[in-house]
Order: structure tokens, then sequence, then C-alpha cells
């Protein structure tokens, strides 16, 4: 009966003051969903950090640390210390233990996204997320030696269809000056995005990439040396030099043996390593700044929270008269200091509410912008055990800072009359 008054009692205060109330929840849900988003936004960025590249066993290019390694391969971020030669990559093919392999050649650019030489091994073997396969738009995978097949986003950015004509640039850089201009490449097929750095890069077959450099010496193009299409036609490219190899293995359980007999492959110096360490390790050094992220937004919530408690000890001069009623009436003390424990409660369980609401909305209506424009893919899913624990101590924080109005909330009823506010 008790409990059941209290609630009455609570949601006619709520409902009585609810314009100065109704701000103070817009604050506290907008802290909340930031809160919220801000957690839910580093689980899926995690998730796509380790998702970029699956069931790709080894990756395999010259001496180098992990990270490097898996940044200029994986994320087309750096350069390569070196180059391995095409012998070795022979060498990898004869080995039966790997079951295929995918060459990669970089170096160039277009319009600052990277160019990658590869062979048809990539559309083939390369997956992502949960093993998902790379699906083309439209179009087909590079056949010649001037195809080019562009990832989601460099066509969206750069407004490419199929059949367009393309040049390629020298070098990593955003702007080159040295171009490829002799041999421009068919655009043949655009690959469907996949929120990853793969809808950032360009596709080429080795032997383009081989064809581009004939006549260039230091980065130089010399007149007259340079081939045309035509010139290319019946001439072998064999690459002498590759960047890199992704590696997949039929027997999983021989993959740490492949990776030591590679790191000390007596050809030239090689480094193997296991993408998901690596990517593990790259997140590890990253967790630094998402935990910092996350506390400023927790703060922002217990700010809220206090701007809650401001507000609802400004009101307890105004319910003066409210409790000296109440307690006429024969409310007990605890009676009145559990009320405000209840409103604070129920102000926050509504904020959480319409977080959720907010962030459900925001998800599916920002998801595919995301995908297309920035690479970042958001999808509506069931919360974590964190992201409920984040959302389930935001009413207990909640009744924690509510103790302090209602304990002056029951000081003030326990000094109080039962006449006029302010008697004894």
């Amino acid at each position: 009966m008790k409990i059941h008054l209290a609630l009455s009692l609570a949601s006619a205060s709520l409902w009585h003051r609810r314009k100065v109330l109704a701000l103070v929840c817009l604050t506290l849900t907008l802290s909340v969903t930031l809160l919220l988003g801000i957690q839910y936004l580093r689980t899926e960025v995690k998730q796509s950090f380790t998702s970029t590249i699956s069931d790709t066993d080894l990756i395999i290019g010259a001496r180098s640390g992990q990270l490097n390694l898996l940044m200029y391969t994986v994320f087309h971020i750096g350069d390569a210390t070196n180059n391995i030669r095409w012998s070795t990559f022979q060498d990898l093919e004869q080995d039966t233990r790997i079951d295929w392999l995918i060459p990669i050649s970089l170096g160039d650019s277009y319009n600052g996204f990277r160019v990658v030489g590869t062979d048809k091994g990539f559309a083939e073997h390369f997956r992502f997320g949960r093993g998902q396969p790379l699906n083309l738009a439209g179009g087909q995978w590079f056949d010649g030696i001037f195809d080019v097949v562009l990832g989601a986003g460099v066509a969206r950015t750069l407004n490419h269809g199929l059949g367009d004509k393309i040049i390629l640039s020298h070098g990593g850089g955003r702007t080159s000056f040295s171009n490829h201009k002799d041999t421009p490449f068919t655009v043949t097929g655009i690959l469907e995005a996949t929120g990853t750095p793969v809808d950032q890069a360009v596709y080429i077959s080795l032997q383009g990439m081989e064809a581009i450099h004939v006549g260039w010496e230091s980065g130089v193009a010399i007149p007259g040396r340079t081939l045309t299409p035509e010139k290319a036609q019946n001439r072998d490219f064999t690459p002498k030099t590759i960047t890199a190899v992704f590696a997949g293995l039929d027997r999983k359980i021989l993959t740490f043996r492949v990776q030591r007999d590679l790191n000390q492959y007596a050809g030239e110096p090689l480094s193997a390593i296991l993408p998901g360490v690596a990517l593990s390790e790259l997140w590890r050094l990253m967790s630094q700044f998402e935990q910092a992220l996350l506390g400023i937004t927790g703060f922002v919530v217990v700010t809220s929270l206090i701007g809650l408690i401001a507000v609802l000890l400004t009101l307890q001069t105004q319910r003066a008269h409210e409790i000296a009623i109440l307690r006429a009436t024969g409310a007990s003390p605890g009676l009145i200091a559990s009320l405000y424990l209840i409103e604070c409660l129920a102000l926050a369980l509504v904020a959480c509410v319409i977080s959720l609401a907010l962030g459900a909305l925001a998800i599916s209506m920002f998801g595919p912008w995301l995908l297309t424009n920035y690479g970042i893919q958001l999808q509506l899913r069931p919360l974590t055990f964190e992201e409920w624990s984040l959302l389930i101590s935001v009413p207990l924080a909640a009744l924690l800072v509510a103790l302090i109005p209602a304990f002056s909330a029951w000081r003030q009823s326990r000094s109080q009359g039962f006449g006029s506010p302010g008697g004894t």
C-alpha cells in the first residue's frame, strides 16, 4: 500500500513539474545517448578492425615489424621497407603446406587512393568480415593488362563508372606530378562496399603494374622509353619483385610451423605475421585513447546527474508547502524522502529508454550513409554485456545521487510541524 501510494504521489509530482523536469530529462537523455553511442561505436569499430581481413593465415613481406607489415598491406598506410623477389613467391607456390597465395604489389596511387597490383587470386581467396567474399557491383574482374577494378569508395568519391579511362600516378602521395599518362587504364569492374580499406583502393594486374613502369628510372619517365598500350601487346611482364603475399593454409595446425620457417627463410629476410595477432596488438595500442574517450563521456553523464540534483534541491524550497500537507495527512519522513528517489529513478529510466530508441533510429538512418561515404559499417544488433552494464549504471547512479535531496527532504520533514510550512 505504501509503495503504491509513493508511486502515485511521485507520478503526480513529476507531472506537475513536467516542464522543468523535461529539460533535465532531455539533458540526461543526450548524455546517456552519447555514452551508449561511444561504447557502441568503439565495439563496432573494433569488430570492423578485426574483420578487415579474415581467413588469411599469414601475411608475408620483407623483414619488418608486424604492425608496419599489417598497416601497409591491409590498411594501405605507410610504405614497405623493401620488396621480396618473385623467385621467393615461386618458392612459396611450391610449398605443399600452403593452400593458396595472393601476391600484392604496391607503390603507385590514383588521386590519393592506393593502387594494388595483384592477380585473380585476390577476388577468389580474399575474405573480410565473417568470411565474406568480395563481390562486384558491376562489370568484371580485370582480364587485360590495362584493366582496372575500383573499390566502392573510389568509384563513389571520383564518380567513376564502367568504361571510364583513368591515369595512374607514380608514388603513393595524394598529389603527384609523375603520371603514367602513356598507359591509361579502363575501368572494367567496381566492387561492392565492404566497410574495409578494400573500398579505398584501385586494383590492377601484376602485369599492368610492371608495364606502366617500363622506361622509368628513379621515379622519372625516360622520354621515348615508356610503353603505350599498343607496344605492350605480346610482351612478357612477369614481375621481378612484389611487395607482400597473403597466404592461406588448409591445415591450420601448421600455421606456426610455416611462420617459423618463413621467418628463417634462407633466400632473403622475410617476416611472416598472423593477421589476428597483429590486429590485436594494434587495437591494444588504441585502447588507451578509446578508454579516455569513454571516460570523458561518462563524466558528461555525471555532470547531467549533478544538474539533476541541483534542480531537485532548487525545487525543494518550492515544495515546503507540499511536504507540510503530506506530513499533516500522516505521511512519514521516509515516504517523503522516497519520493525523490522514485522521481530520480523514473527520470533516469525514461532517459535510458529514449536513448535506446534514439540510438536505434540513428543507426537505421545513418548506417548505410556511413558505410557508403566513410566505410564504417554499423548495424543494429543486441547490446553486449558491457553496453547493458553501462546502461544499467545510469539508473543506479541516479539513485545514488538522489540520496542527497532525499536526505535533505527527510531532515526537513522531521523538523516540520503539522501546521503551516516552517512550523514546529
